[in-house]
């Protein structure tokens, strides 16, 4: 019963880091609006992903400092993770947002914002049927309810399509950050921290970079603070959760829970305008409800075999983990070392989580 209560304890944290991730960013874009029109917008997302990484580097400092002389560390990234890594990076923080702005430039705003609703889609597309992670009827309904709220919330912005190629470049924006969150699995179980602080200083300096080679101008330093804190929460501490959700959760299922991000933006936006919500949200927010809870309510578990696996990462010693230590360990856990995990047959619930990549 406790190795039960363990697992559903790490189930339960890995939907709170999801939907923590998801109000993080859907926060931040009633508040990025406010720049909009004031700076190009590939200057702004320069700023926005820049803000991110030097705010989360600062983190990073604060806790080597804090931890120093620790035996228990953070799990550092390693030299097999950095080609996941950098693909993440160019997929998600470089040619995605290159392609939102190019479409942003050929179509309407509202189009725009109906069309990245796919992000959802295409990344439950990719992780069930390119990285093979589970999934059944319950899951997928569930994911549909989800994208179809935030659906329906773009919807009340009554979008006018525009050119087809504007269309095109939104989708392949989706797409990009599609591949970014399945990239990024591949390195959940290191230090998240680390894996954010990164994608933010490359993608903010790339796209800074493009901004000035464009002739755009850059933000004075009062709006490049504004908008760089609202990058740091938005983006950064967004992303530290997103990979938490990652580790316990898999990519669909994350991602599925990501997609309430426009109903929390349209919550605030509502708030901040002091706006009357419609009809429409009110459904939106009937359909987020319902495929928020087919997903909590989900029950996984069947027998499952575990094949011989060395991999580090913060862990306390439950039934996955039963092993020895080499180096001094003070009892406290969790903690973080190389361990193997050996060959075991068994069943409990689980989501496709680090530990658990069987085929079905």
């Amino acid at each position: 019963m406790k190795n039960v209560s363990i697992r559903e304890a790490g189930l339960h944290k890995g939907v709170l880091y999801a939907l923590l991730a998801a109000a993080l960013f859907g926060a931040s874009t009633p508040f990025a609006k406010v720049f909009v029109g004031q700076v190009a917008p590939v200057s702004l997302a320069g700023v926005l992903y820049l803000g991110s990484g030097v705010g989360l580097f600062a983190c990073f400092l604060v806790r080597a400092l804090l931890q120093r002389g620790q035996v228990d560390q953070p799990v550092a990234l390693t030299a097999p993770d950095l080609p996941w890594l950098a693909g993440a990076i160019a997929a998600g923080g470089v040619a995605g947002p290159v392609l939102l702005m190019l479409g942003l430039s050929m179509m309407p705003a509202s189009s725009a914002s109906l069309l990245l609703n796919m992000e959802g889609v295409l990344t439950a597309m990719l992780a069930w049927f390119v990285f093979k992670e589970n999934f059944d009827r319950r899951i997928f309904i569930g994911m549909l309810l989800i994208v179809a709220a935030g659906a329906l919330l773009s919807w009340e912005q009554v979008p006018v399509l525009g050119v087809p190629w504007g269309a095109f470049a939104i989708l392949g924006a989706c797409l990009c950050w599609a591949i970014d969150n399945n990239l990024t699995r591949k390195v959940s179980a290191s230090d998240p921290l680390q894996i954010a602080m990164l994608k933010g200083l490359v993608a903010g300096a790339v796209n800074i970079a493009l901004a000035l080679a464009l002739g755009y101008a850059l933000p004075g330093a009062r709006t490049a603070l504004a908008a760089g804190a609202v990058g740091f929460c938005g983006y950064g501490l967004s992303l530290v959760m997103f990979v938490l959700a990652l580790r316990h959760l898999g990519t669909a299922r994350t991602g599925a829970y990501f997609s309430a991000a426009p109903f929390v933006g349209a919550a605030i936006s509502l708030v901040m305008l002091a706006e009357a919500p419609g009809a429409t949200f009110w459904i939106a927010a009937a359909l987020m409800g319902g495929g928020i809870w087919l997903h909590l309510t989900e029950s996984h578990g069947h027998e499952h075999e575990h094949e011989p696996m060395d991999h580090v990462h913060a862990h306390k010693h439950d039934d996955h983990h039963q092993h020895g230590h080499d180096l001094a360990w003070d009892g406290s856990e969790p903690h973080a070392h190389p361990h193997r995990h050996v060959p075991q047959k068994h069943a409990h619930p689980h989501y496709p989580d680090i530990h658990h990549r069987h085929d079905h």
